[in-house]
């Protein structure tokens, strides 16, 4: 597991958050927003993967809900406020790159007092990958 400075992204990558996760999860451009920057889109299926890992670290909920694909999306998400998200850990990938259109992302996500193992499925909606569901393995 890579440890997180307070200058890394909390995804675990060594790049500043701005540069890595963070420039996912701008909001999307609208005719309000007029020049500020629109979000990019996640290029693979463990980067919306790790920014969704920051969303919650950041407590992003509406990131969160924009990136889950629409036929599994909860119709709103209340996250715990109190929750302390403390580190990532790719286990594995299954495709999910820019020559699919399926991908899994197997990971360990720890937080005070625990952990939490998920193998997610992701999918491409009209070009950009979004979190369909996942899988509890047995810790």
């Amino acid at each position: 597991m890579t440890a997180m400075t307070t200058r890394s992204c909390p995804c675990g990558l060594p790049e500043p958050y701005e540069g890595c996760c963070g420039r996912f999860l701008l909001p999307p451009r609208t005719a309000s927003t007029g020049g500020t920057p629109a979000a990019a889109a996640a290029p693979t299926a463990e980067a919306l993967m790790r920014s969704r890992y920051s969303a919650f670290v950041k407590g992003d909920a509406g990131y969160l809900l924009r990136t889950w694909h629409p036929r599994t999306r909860p119709g709103r998400l209340d996250l715990d406020p109190g929750m302390r998200w403390t580190g990532l850990e790719i286990l594995d990938t299954v495709d999910g790159s820019a020559f699919h259109t399926t991908g899994v992302v197997e990971f360990r996500a720890s937080y005070r007092g625990g952990a939490l193992r998920e193998r997610s499925r992701f999918e491409r909606v009209e070009g950009a990958w979004v979190y369909v569901d996942g899988e509890f393995p047995e810790q």
